[in-house]
């Protein structure tokens, strides 16, 4: 090859080298926050965070690859939930996911400027969290657990699956629930409907619960309904063996009560919410706002019964009420 050739092809093959070497440059890290609500021991918890962390992978974010997540577990204890909220914030990260309504509205104190995806949070609107379902109109958006309705469902269906109740408490930690008001009127038309009563029963700690589950054990007609809490969540177990040892019939808003003994439950699917915010993670890390994304109720609400309980409780569960139930342990 001649001299002056062999200076034209090097100089050709220099000039596509800047093409290659940004052809080749790795794809930049994306770096999401996610503080969950829940014990880091909650078996329930990691199940659901492993079904956000898959549904991610699906779309083409993989840990180790294109995407960092800095994982911190609040538990019901809302001072921690303020101290982990900076943490996270205070890292810049390009999305976080916020699980419960504590943790959310702690992690909203802290910024307004990074995309939040939230799940498991009941009335996002009257939370402050979002304008309006169709147009939350700010960095905030998600997935909603409960429609306020869900109140009325609870009290009919403890009337069915007890018939004999008639004065109902609803065992909550006002720190760490779902603000009660909005669940109260369906409750009360409800309540009305089936003339029975129910009654607030705020707890500040566990070594409260038993004092309520007992004060309904000496009413003949009494039960309990437990409310959307972290608190109670992260007490379940506790809460499960005092309402067998006192025989209160109880419903509660998640299957994973029903799984540790209780009786029944009625409530949202959370690794369909899990699935569904991995959905919004991906679109905002593509470039869409929050505020363009709408905030979805849940469409998909599980029965579970355990039928061991009830027998316990010497309850005959009808069976027009287990032909529609989701799940049932016997």
């Amino acid at each position: 090859m001649r001299r002056r050739e062999f200076i034209t092809l090097l100089g050709g093959a220099a000039a596509t080298w800047p093409l290659a070497a940004r052809a080749q440059k790795p794809e930049r890290v994306r770096l999401i926050g996610v503080l969950m609500g829940f014990e880091q021991s909650d078996p329930d918890a990691r199940y659901w965070l492993s079904a956000f962390q898959g549904s991610l992978a699906n779309l083409g974010w993989t840990e180790g690859n294109n995407l960092r997540i800095e994982l911190r577990w609040a538990t019901s204890d809302t001072d921690r939930h303020r101290v982990l909220a900076k943490e996270l914030v205070d890292l810049r990260p390009d999305a976080i996911l916020s699980q419960t309504t504590p943790v959310t509205s702690a992690l909203v104190h802290e910024t307004r400027n990074i995309p939040i995806v939230f799940v498991s949070v009941a009335d996002p609107i009257a939370s402050g969290f979002a304008a309006s379902l169709a147009h939350p109109g700010g960095n905030v958006t998600g997935f909603g657990l409960f429609e306020s309705s869900m109140g009325g469902k609870w009290m009919e269906l403890l009337k069915e699956i007890a018939p004999r109740t008639t004065s109902v408490s609803l065992l909550f930690n006002p720190a760490t629930a779902v603000p009660l008001k909005i669940f109260m009127p369906s409750i009360q038309a409800a309540a009305s409907s089936f003339s029975m009563q129910a009654n607030s029963a705020p707890v500040d700690g566990k070594d409260e619960i038993e004092g309520v589950v007992a004060a309904q054990a000496r009413n003949p007609g009494g039960g309990l309904i437990v409310m959307p809490d972290a608190f109670t969540t992260a007490n379940r177990e506790l809460i499960v063996t005092l309402t067998a040892h006192y025989s209160v019939p109880t419903i509660y808003n998640a299957s994973f009560f029903v799984k540790s003994g209780g009786l029944v439950a009625l409530g949202s699917d959370f690794v369909e919410q899990f699935h569904q915010a991995a959905g919004y993670i991906d679109r905002i890390l593509k470039g869409e706002k929050p505020a363009d994304l709408p905030v979805q109720q849940t469409t998909k609400v599980e029965l579970s019964i355990n039928l061991k309980t009830a027998k316990a409780l010497s309850l005959t569960v009808p069976l027009s009420l287990l032909g529609r139930a989701d799940k049932v342990i016997e």
